[in-house]
């Protein structure tokens, strides 16, 4: 999360911003879309196990992303993993513009099931708006549920703004959240914040759980820590609020955990307890369909078979 007048003023050229965020702009827009495998009960090719995914240099450590799957191959959780020395050497300024330093990580392919592309690790050396409340050193941990391609097309000025801002209806909404206002980012969109998290109500910031959203859908879950409470090395564990509804099919979290290993010193942030949600959207119906064993066909006008091919669209159809 980011102040929107610093944001416009420092990404008005987007390739610029794309290469702090770990990438080119070219790179981005060749990054594609993972096929989601479309139901739970779906035969994994993979083994049960922690897989890595892409790793980037961040301060004089290093960050990675990983998802561990469980039996049958089915997700359990993935994350971001900070080898102790990522809290050292950081940056302490930002280039004229630019809010924060970013590192894009992509999901390793055994992560498909689940409904997240690809995150990024933002360090916000003098924090960001609203000021008094997240203006200290922190990191934010943008867990994607779009990809590259799309965020590099969210500019979040002109009519883009208004797609920022475009209403998430209310069954796909987090419970309790609440789109906070002006709070749209290029390569993100707008932020939504729990009214009750302690740092809204006078406590001082030290972690804190957002969710994030673009054109009317949701778009990434956002664990957001302080440099001094990961310094800490202290473990926190707790339930991430949910909708009642979801847009697109794939294995969700329930919880959300920080943690420190002191055997491997590393620093995790983690979302676990991937639970299957089937999307309910007509996008998200259409690719169950597809994905099920076609069935034999209806007989249709008068009982006169049709052509296979024809046949096999009228059955979908029928079943719908």
């Amino acid at each position: 999360m980011h102040s929107s007048t610093a944001v416009r003023r420092g990404l008005s050229a987007l390739a610029a911003a794309a290469t702090v965020f770990g990438a080119s702009a070219a790179t981005l827009t060749a990054v594609a879309a993972r096929p989601a495998l479309a139901c739970d009960t779906c035969d994994s090719a993979f083994e049960p196990g922690t897989y890595t995914g892409e790793a980037k240099r961040v301060g004089n450590g290093v960050a990675y992303s990983w998802v561990t799957l469980g039996e049958n191959g089915k997700p359990v959780s993935i994350g971001v993993t900070l080898t102790e020395t990522a809290l050292q050497g950081l940056p302490e300024t930002l280039p004229d513009g630019i809010p924060s330093h970013g590192y894009m990580l992509m999901l390793p392919k055994e992560a498909a099931k689940t409904a997240f592309d690809h995150v990024g690790v933002d360090w916000n050396p003098k924090g960001h708006d609203p000021l008094g409340i997240y203006d200290r050193p922190h990191f934010d941990l943008h867990f994607y549920q779009i990809s590259a391609a799309e965020r590099m097309k969210i500019t979040a000025v002109g009519d883009d703004a208004a797609k920022c801002e475009k209403p998430v209806p209310a069954s796909f909404a987090p419970q309790g959240y609440v789109m906070a206002p002006k709070t749209a980012v290029p390569m993100m969109g707008s932020h939504w914040v729990d009214p009750k998290s302690p740092e809204l109500n006078g406590q001082p910031f030290t972690k804190t759980f957002l969710y994030g959203s673009y054109d009317g859908k949701m778009a990434f879950y956002e664990p957001m820590i302080t440099n001094e409470y990961l310094a800490k090395k202290e473990s926190h564990s707790e339930e991430i609020k949910q909708p009642a509804s979801y847009q697109k099919s794939g294995f969700y979290p329930t919880r959300y955990t920080i943690r420190f290993d002191a055997a491997r010193r590393e620093y995790t942030v983690a979302l676990e307890g991937m639970t299957w949600r089937e999307g309910t959207d007509a996008e998200a119906k259409a690719a169950v369909a597809a994905a099920r064993k076609p069935r034999a066909a209806t007989p249709l006008a008068f009982g006169k078979p049709l052509p296979r091919r024809r046949a096999a669209a009228a059955a979908v159809a029928v079943r719908r």
